[in-house]
Order: structure tokens, then C-alpha cells, then sequence
């Protein structure tokens, strides 16, 4: 998605069909939402065999379809100047880093299991930010996928659908990327986060009523150029503190073992840098924990000290924030109405959370906005948003 993302105001449904009618000639048939999602806490622990807390937002990918009788796939977005039409085929090559690779990944997919497709108008909105670090590219990648299983009656189930999106990102776009983000815009559940199980994809909905706050997305519009470098490095790094814990463990993961076992085994790790790596991963993986009994006990205080105490952990041993992300937590900790604040997503940029008051957000945006644009030199985009539903049909709209 390297052309320049075109951010519109929300739209609404009878206004995506105009769209759909004025690009096509045609009515649309059916129309389609998947959201993006946010990780509540448990960051940079999928690799590592262990537990993440993703919830689904309402910000997301709307995605409008028809059949033609020309037997072509015309991909067109609202967001996007680029088009593209490809007839019916035995199987697809990405091409370039146009944002319709990612449907055109899961159109290979089906095409690849012998299933019987056939050509369509197809119509995509988006109102997540591109590279905010919210998933835009799985919201797609589910949409697709959900939308042509329904419409095709090809009978795969919603986990074969989050599989084979997580196999678009990783072999046919190219990304080396876990499987939590198309689970979570899959399976998410209104009012409830997924404490998820990386490794064995098992999985637990958790009541997550955040009462009269709302869900804070702070993206701090910084590019993330040194992301994919970085990220495979603490990946190499963890693997190194694995390695030596091995010597006298029996484990495959890091998060197999909790703090305590970890604090009398951790004079293995000789190497301070690894020896930090690990110990974010093994008491973030301890704070999922916790705050999935801290959700369940309806106990946002300690849910919100434990948010913050996870940033802490991927500022200072994981080193992964970065001086926005951590002017957006700084700030947070000085309002009243901040139940809880820290960066969400792979880091170095990107985007942060927070839990406000409903009725003190829009103070907490524009302090926000200037306490940032005073320390950084630019402002950050600041949304209210609620945990949501996953993947659906929009019926009767």
C-alpha cells in the first residue's frame, strides 16, 4: 500500500452504494464490515509462544460487491486512485505494493483450492490509517475472504479464512507477521477482548465493558522505516535468551515459564541486552494474565495499571516506544480521566491506547494533541472508538 491513503470522513452505507453505482453502472448486491483491532495488552509475545488480549474496534473495511457478465475482478476503493481488473484465472502474482494485492492474494487462494469463482464488482472503504499500526491490511484481507466465501458458498470455516489471510500477508504480500490480527478482526466480539493463545489459537472472549469510558487511539503519525529491521531483531534476540535457558529448561517458548521461574533462572542469559528482551516477555505474558481475571473482576483501575506497566516494560527492556509514544503515556499519567495508557502494536511508531472517561475525552484530546505537538513538533491523530464486532454482512442497510 505504497500509493498515498485517501483518509475520508466516516461515511455511511447509502453513500458507499452511490459510490459503488457511480464505479460500476450497477446497484451492489451485498455489503460487508470487518474492523480493524487494537491489542489491549501482550505485545511482542506472539512470537514467543504466548498470550495476547486483541479486541476488534468500529474502525474498519466496508466492502461493497456485485456480479458482472464479464467474468472480471474490478477492484476499486474509495481510499485509492488505483484500479485494477483481472479476468478469472488459474492463479494471481502480486504486483507492485498496490493496496489490491491484498484482495488479490485471497482471490489466489481460492482459485489455488479448485473453488468456482466467478467475476465481480467489488468496492472497498477504509477508515483506518495506513501503517497506524490497526490492521488495516487484515480488515481487508478477512472482508475479502468472508465476503467471496458467503458469496461462492465455498464452505471454509472462519478459522480456515483467518489462516489463509495470515498465509496472504505472509507468501503472497511477503510479510513475516503472526496470526493475531486476522484472528482477532475474525472472531472479535462486542464489549469483549480475546485473550488468545498464539501458538495453539486457543482462545477465551473476556467481558471487556469499559462502563462510561471510551477506547482512546492515539496514532502518532511518526513513519516507521526501522520497524521490519527492529522487530526482526528482537525476534533474534529472544531466540537467543530461549537458547539459553535451554541449557537447564525444558521449553519450547519463552512463555513457558512465568516471572518467578524466570528471575531464578535468568543468570543463563549472560548477554544484559538479551537478559532484558526476555524478561519483558515473560512478565508481559504474566500481565495478560492478570488482566484477564482484572477485565472479568469489571477492575479497570488495576486493568489500567497494568497498561501501564507494560509500556514501562516496552520502554525501558524491550526498547520499542520511542519519544512519541512515550509523550502520549507521559501525558496520560498526569489526567485524572486516563484510566490507563500504552503503546499497542509493534512500536517504533505507530499508534498508542487509552481508556478515558466518555465525558472527558474531547479535553483529553486537545490537551493531548498540544502537550504532543509541543514536545514532538507535530500533533498526533486522537479517536474515540468502542470494542466491536468481527467480520460481518451488513444486512438490511
Amino acid at each position: 500500500m505504497c500509493k498515498a491513503f485517501i483518509f475520508l470522513p466516516s461515511m455511511t452505507t447509502d453513500q458507499l452504494k452511490q459510490h459503488f453505482a457511480t464505479a460500476f453502472d450497477q446497484q451492489a448486491l451485498e455489503v460487508y464490515f470487518c474492523p480493524g483491532r487494537v491489542n489491549l495488552i501482550g505485545e511482542h509475545i506472539d512470537y514467543n509462544g504466548g498470550l495476547v488480549m486483541p479486541c476488534a474496534i468500529n474502525f474498519g473495511t466496508w466492502m461493497l460487491l456485485a456480479p458482472n457478465e464479464d467474468n472480471v475482478f474490478r477492484f476499486r476503493s474509495v481510499n485509492f486512485e488505483d484500479t485494477y481488473d483481472i479476468g478469472v484465472q488459474d492463479a494471481y502474482e502480486k504486483t507492485g505494493r498496490e493496496w489490491y494485492n491484498y484482495p488479490l492474494g485471497v482471490l489466489h487462494h481460492f482459485v489455488a483450492d479448485g473453488k468456482n469463482v466467478k467475476g465481480l464488482d467489488v468496492l472497498y472503504y477504509g477508515n483506518v490509517p495506513i501503517g497506524s499500526g490497526l490492521s488495516s491490511s487484515a480488515s481487508i484481507e478477512i472482508a475479502t475472504a468472508f465476503a467471496f466465501n458467503k458469496y461462492f458458498n465455498t464452505g471454509y470455516s472462519k478459522l480456515e479464512l483467518v489462516k489463509m489471510a495470515k498465509s496472504v500477508e505472509n507468501n503472497f504480500i511477503g510479510l513475516s507477521s503472526g496470526i493475531m490480527d486476522q484472528f482477532a478482526v475474525a472472531f472479535g466480539e462486542d464489549s469483549k477482548a480475546l485473550m488468545l493463545n498464539c501458538g495453539t489459537l486457543d482462545y477465551q472472549a473476556v467481558d471487556a465493558h469499559l462502563g462510561d469510558n471510551v477506547l482512546a487511539i492515539i496514532n502518532s503519525n511518526k513513519p516507521r522505516k526501522l520497524a521490519e529491521s527492529k522487530y526482526n531483531e528482537r525476534v533474534e534476540e529472544c531466540q537467543q535468551a530461549l537458547a539459553a535457558l535451554k541449557q537447564e529448561l525444558n521449553i519450547e517458548h519463552l512463555c513457558d515459564i512465568d516471572t518467578a521461574t524466570f528471575e531464578q533462572y535468568q543468570h543463563l542469559i549472560t548477554d544484559p541486552v538479551v537478559l532484558k528482551r526476555a524478561r519483558h516477555v515473560v512478565s508481559e505474558n504474566d500481565r495478560v494474565k492478570l488482566a484477564a481475571k482484572a477485565l472479568a473482576d469489571h477492575d479497570l483501575t488495576e486493568f489500567g495499571r497494568l497498561m501501564y506497566a507494560s509500556h514501562h516494560s516496552l520502554q525501558h527492556d524491550y526498547e520499542v516506544s520511542g519519544a512519541e509514544l512515550d509523550a502520549v503515556v507521559e501525558y496520560s499519567l498526569t489526567n485524572a480521566n486516563v484510566t490507563g495508557a500504552r503503546m499497542t502494536g509493534a512500536g517504533f511508531g505507530g499508534c498508542a491506547i487509552a481508556i478515558v472517561k466518555a465525558d472527558a475525552f474531547e479535553d483529553y484530546r486537545k490537551e493531548l494533541i498540544a502537550y504532543y505537538t509541543d514536545k514532538i513538533g507535530y500533533a498526533p491523530d486522537v479517536y474515540a472508538t468502542n470494542i466491536s464486532d468481527g467480520v460481518h454482512e451488513l444486512t438490511g442497510e
